[in-house]
């Protein structure tokens, strides 16, 4: 039995579109069955996530999320992944954690973006500027190579230390100005409270949430979710779970049926823009269904 080992050299082997094509084919197939667990400590968590997808085969992930990890110099998040084989049930690969979070978290969010974020979107703001803003930038400039991008973070040294890794983009003071000009704003914080504000959205504007993963964080306020169209990756790992939609589905600021459609409506035609002037906003759950399609493409592309 040959069990493959992926580290981060294989990154070099990975395209952005094509594993948006996995993503949407992955979808395709029989829903996935998925289960989560959490367990807390303060503001640590310990998360564990299973999917198995029949014909693409099982796939158990963990991960460790300690915020103080980032006042000493080491990664907020870490973990561990193993995929299995559908034929057998034998491990497959052990799949380097910090490349598959990257892949599976920007890939998520593009996949999103690429059917309802507007075609000539030309500005593109990350709000954030740790390891999962670096992946949205690249993701996103495969998509829109031209686009112009900016970096909002609390502390702007953060910001600084990304935009000198891009050259092009630029750091900006002013969130809610810089919100507004933006078509599409991409948010990756560790923020409980909103950061992102529906006073400043303007129409043609696509909203991708990434941070909030626990039932007691938010990036975006009660305003900006009932003026945009909303669209999740899956219904089973963010509305009953993640506080960007549980929180305001608990005070009747939105109701279940708001969550138009996720990746499996792809067949339905219901994941998509219908006008140019509307609203966007996905929320990105990143489920264990998600890791085991974007671990199944990273074996393949190594040829596994």
């Amino acid at each position: 039995m040959s069990i493959a080992i992926i580290g981060p050299e294989a990154e070099a082997r990975l395209d952005w579109l094509g594993l948006c094509d996995a993503i949407e084919a992955g979808h395709a197939r029989p829903r996935a069955e998925i289960a989560d667990s959490f367990l807390y400590r303060g503001a640590d968590t310990l998360l564990s996530r299973a999917a198995w997808i029949d014909g693409l085969g099982q796939l158990v992930k963990t991960a460790t999320i300690f915020p103080g990890n980032a006042g000493l110099g080491k990664p907020a998040v870490n973990g561990s992944a193993a995929l299995y084989s559908d034929i057998d049930g034998t491990l497959a690969a052990i799949v380097d954690f910090h490349l598959l979070t990257k892949w599976k978290t920007a890939g998520d969010s593009l996949c999103a973006a690429r059917m309802l974020a507007r075609k000539d979107s030309a500005r593109i703001l990350i709000v954030g500027a740790g390891t999962v803003a670096a992946s949205l930038r690249q993701a996103y400039g495969a998509l829109f190579p031209d686009a112009r991008f900016s970096v909002w973070n609390r502390n702007r040294a953060g910001a600084e230390r990304l935009a000198a890794r891009h050259p092009g983009m630029a750091v900006v003071d002013d969130l809610a100005a810089a919100a507004r000009a933006a078509d599409i704003i991409t948010c990756a914080t560790m923020a409980t409270d909103p950061v992102i504000k529906g006073e400043w959205l303007r129409p043609g504007q696509h909203v991708d949430l990434i941070g909030a993963y626990r039932p007691d964080m938010r990036e975006a306020d009660d305003r900006a979710l009932t003026r945009a169209r909303i669209f999740v990756d899956s219904r089973a790992t963010t509305i009953g779970h993640i506080g960007e939609l549980k929180i305001p589905l608990a005070h009747g600021v939105i109701g279940v049926g708001d969550v138009l459609a996720d990746y499996y409506d792809l067949a339905s035609g219901a994941f998509a823009r219908r006008s140019e002037d509307e609203i966007t906003l996905f929320k990105n759950g990143g489920g264990a269904h998600l890791d085991l399609m974007t671990a199944r493409y990273i074996l393949d592309r190594v040829g596994g």
